[in-house]
């Protein structure tokens, strides 16, 4: 069984679905700078272009979770969490009117999980 590269909590899963419940399927895009900074993004799926340079990290409470690849190599040997906080950002995601904004939570791997990470979608 493989180390995920992106996981997420029970309060933001909660917030998922209720986004879900309005918007239908949902993607995840962790943004390069723009707007909040560097914070992970939540789209209606078709709402957001995915680039050719986009990787796919894996899912988050079955919803894909996007980096530029640029940005990955950044990441590429830290696991995210995605939580959620009061707070409006000022980005376009979906959960910003509700009061509340994703956040990315990121930790580096251990030698032992770096064993055994996914590999990325590209």
């Amino acid at each position: 069984m493989y180390m995920e590269r992106v996981s997420v909590t029970d309060r933001a899963k909660a917030v998922i679905d209720q986004l879900r419940e309005r918007y239908g399927d949902l993607i995840f895009h962790q943004s390069g700078g723009c707007c909040d900074g560097s914070a992970p993004m939540c789209f209606a799926k078709g709402d957001f272009l995915i680039g050719s340079r986009d990787v796919c990290l894996g899912k988050i409470h079955d919803c894909n979770f996007y980096m530029a690849s640029d940005q990955f190599e950044f990441y590429k040997n830290m696991h995210i969490t995605v939580d959620v906080s009061e707070g409006r950002g000022s980005s376009f995601s979906l959960e910003i009117p509700l009061g509340l904004r994703f956040m990315a939570i990121s930790r580096l791997f251990t030698d032992d999980e770096l064993t055994n990470i996914r590999p990325i979608k590209t």
